[in-house]
């Protein structure tokens, strides 16, 4: 996740489309604890005079979605760059950033460990912070995945997908050649807190009432947070040494490594871009469903598949190296918060082809199509407080 913020361009969003309507928001008020109300910066309606522009945008973006998911499986599976696909190089890691077995483990260690302080500091500490500080306004607007209620859910799925790195499957099995055995070798006591750790941190997280947008302030917020930050302290602290040293000491022989490292491709990443690959286009499906055929049944049948492709990003989130970072599809998927301003202003040009970016772009050229696109503009178009929109203004 891209993450910047702009609440301070939200406000002048109502002032570039008509339909919008604010109410003030006292930020001593406590609007952050269960079904309080809170200002609705960004309350823009589907409307019989934006209906057109409205599907055809959320198309446009579902498209890019389907595009950036297929592009992303096979740069792994079949081909990247126009060389050989992503898998062979890391599995084989003959050469550049991945010179031996090692070096792909300490990645697989290292991105586990991003998405933890990512997790515990940015996405659940960002809104926290903001809301002890009294900034409640600004706390609310920082809460990812807040249009479809569904940040607590997103929250989870990334530390199941640190725990589907470790254990190298899709599921809570274990599999024969992963981390989890590597380290049950080296250091029992080590490979058990590490399990429990990911095990209680993703159960912290589920611990906060939903939706987390309504429950900024609660007690069992920062203890979400410690948990995500100490999981990361173990990992980048406790388990990359142990690794180290069982390796310099012999413990643990490449050939072992190699067979992580290959388990990792095979059972972990490959079947998560696969899966978000085949959702992302029944997400495509959906929409290009409502954009026939507008109405609630349809506009529900996108969210549903909105939730669904979501899922298999979230779970991805734990490895976010090779052609995910090297092509900007992380941003390009995944940005937020959105730029809101620029997406009313798109609603209302019809210039879809501010979406795109290509190489040449400047960085702030690239940063501004990212925020105009992704899942979470699909989610602003489809969701509304938790809820599937409606094809009447509400």
């Amino acid at each position: 996740m891209k993450k910047k913020f702009l609440y301070s361009a939200l406000f002048l969003m109502g002032m570039a489309f008509t339909g919008f309507t604010a109410t003030s928001c006292n930020d001593d008020e406590d609007g952050g604890n269960g079904g309080n109300e809170f200002d609705e910066a960004a309350n823009l309606n589907y409307t019989p005079e934006n209906a057109a522009s409205w599907r055809n945008y959320s198309l446009q973006v579902a498209k890019l979605l389907q595009k950036d998911a297929t592009t992303l499986y096979d740069s792994w599976e079949t081909s990247f760059q126009g060389g050989d696909a992503f898998k062979k190089t890391f599995t084989e890691h003959n050469g550049g950033d991945y010179t031996s077995a090692l070096s792909c483990i300490e990645q697989i260690i290292d991105k586990c460990v991003e998405i933890t302080d990512e997790v515990g500091n940015s996405k659940i500490g960002d809104p926290y912070n903001k809301w002890t500080a009294g900034q409640h306004t600004e706390a609310l607007y920082a809460v990812e995945s807040w249009y479809s209620f569904h940040s607590r859910d997103d929250y989870s799925n990334n530390i199941r997908s640190i725990r589907n790195s470790y254990f190298n499957s899709m599921d809570s099995t274990i599999s024969n050649y992963s981390l989890y055995n590597l380290v049950q070798k080296i250091d029992p006591a080590l490979n058990t807190k590490v399990a429990n750790e990911i095990e209680s941190t993703k159960n912290a997280i589920l611990a906060i009432p939903q939706p987390f947008r309504n429950n900024i302030g609660d007690e069992k917020v920062p203890v979400a947070q410690s948990a995500c930050i100490a999981l990361g302290e173990t990992l980048d602290k406790e388990l990359k040494a142990a690794i180290q040293n069982a390796y310099n000491n012999g413990t643990i022989t490449d050939a072992e490594m190699d067979s992580v490292v290959s388990g990792f491709v095979y059972k972990v990443v490959l079947p998560t871009y696969k899966d978000l690959k085949e959702k992302n286009t029944a997400l495509c499906a959906a929409v290009q469903n409502f954009y026939n055929t507008p109405s609630d049944a349809t506009f529900e049948a996108a969210c549903d598949a909105w939730l669904v492709a979501r899922m298999p990003w979230e779970q991805s989130e734990a490895f976010l190296f090779g052609p995910v970072d090297i092509l900007g599809l992380d941003p390009n998927m995944d940005s937020w918060p959105l730029d809101q301003v620029a997406i009313v202003n798109i609603l209302n040009s019809g210039n879809f082809d501010d979406l795109n970016w290509e190489d040449g772009d400047t960085e702030d050229e690239i940063s501004s199509s990212q925020e105009v696109r992704g899942f979470h503009t699909l989610e602003f178009l489809l969701f509304k407080d938790g809820n599937p929109r409606t094809v009447s203004a509400q």
